[in-house]
């Protein structure tokens, strides 16, 4: 089946050789039946599981096309050759080529297309580089945004936020969730503004930037519904155990569900929380009461203890 596959493929590039030849009738070579005739070569390579081979076809096929001033089919052309790259684990070489499809994606005037292109390319690199994947998830969100489809690049900003608290890029991940926030805001969605609040405050505390958490939530009681919420109660509760460093007051709102069901990434960030000093402990019931009855009661406790050993140890 392979072979027979194969063979198949090697008649589609001969013919497609063939519409290229120029000569004493043919001045011009036809770009078009060539591109068709690689683009079956491609898939009959595909499916011998020959993706070298597909990728080469497919790399012709786009070339024919961009000599035919088909920026489209040349686009669409230069990602299926990434996606051969892809079946062969060669993803940074994968992701360069949708890149490029996507350049001409946006030249075509196909916005849409070159973002949707751009989210698949941080998909592949995701786990082999989540630096490069935030920056397509970016890219694809400011085409989506320039497009007015705040949705999608809301999406898209989510990726690469969550992505940043993985890698500890906090500083850009607090300007990251600040544009979803800004985002979320404009098309009048609140709730998610609640909760994008306090993903903020714990990237800020997690920067040790006491200041800049409280300024989130100071500037949040401008979004509608916010002050009484108990996502705003939640946080000045944190604040205040954050202020105090009563890491009991801090790990009881932290462990809430309100900041366990959170995404996975931000819900981490909260169980790990530690507040400056390692904080304060509980005082024991015993210093408790002592305190309640007074010095003398506490001095009456002492002259116990001391009586106690005042013979002897025998």
């Amino acid at each position: 089946m392979a072979a027979q596959k194969i063979n198949e493929a090697l008649e589609h590039i001969a013919k497609a050789e063939k519409y290229l030849k120029t000569g004493f009738l043919k001045w011009k070579p036809d770009y078009d039946s060539a591109a068709t005739e690689y683009g079956k070569a491609a898939v009959a390579f595909k499916n011998a599981k020959q993706f070298d081979q597909a990728r080469e076809a497919c790399l012709r096929e786009a070339e024919a096309h961009e000599n035919n001033k088909a920026l489209f089919h040349a686009a669409k052309a230069y990602e299926q050759a990434g996606m051969m790259l892809k079946e062969m684990q060669r993803l940074p070489e994968a992701v360069q080529l949708i890149e490029k499809a996507s350049m001409m994606y946006l030249e075509n005037g196909t916005p849409d297309t070159a973002a949707i292109a751009l989210e698949r390319a941080g998909k592949l690199i995701e786990n082999v580089s989540p630096e490069k994947a935030v920056q397509l998830y970016q890219q694809a969100a400011s085409v989506f945004e320039n497009e007015e489809r705040l949705r999608q690049a809301l999406e898209m900003l989510g990726k690469a936020s969550r992505l940043l608290v993985r890698g500890r890029r906090l500083d850009e991940a607090a300007l990251s969730l600040q544009k979803e926030k800004s985002i979320y805001k404009e098309i009048e969605n609140y709730p998610t503004c609640y909760k994008k609040t306090i993903a903020q405050v714990l990237v800020h505390l997690h920067r040790n930037d006491y200041v800049a958490a409280e300024r989130c939530v100071r500037e949040s009681y401008s979004i509608p519904g916010f002050n009484g919420s108990e996502d705003c109660a939640a946080l000045e509760q944190l604040l205040e155990g954050y202020d105090q460093q009563d890491q009991d007051q801090v790990s009881e709102v932290c462990n809430s569900p309100l900041f366990k069901y959170m995404d996975n990434d931000y819900a981490k960030l909260g169980l790990s929380l530690v507040v400056p000093g390692g904080g304060i402990k509980k005082k024991s019931p015993n210093a408790a009461q002592d305190k309640a009855r007074g010095p003398a009661a506490v001095g009456s406790h002492a002259d116990e203890e001391e009586d106690e050993y005042s013979g002897g140890l025998c």
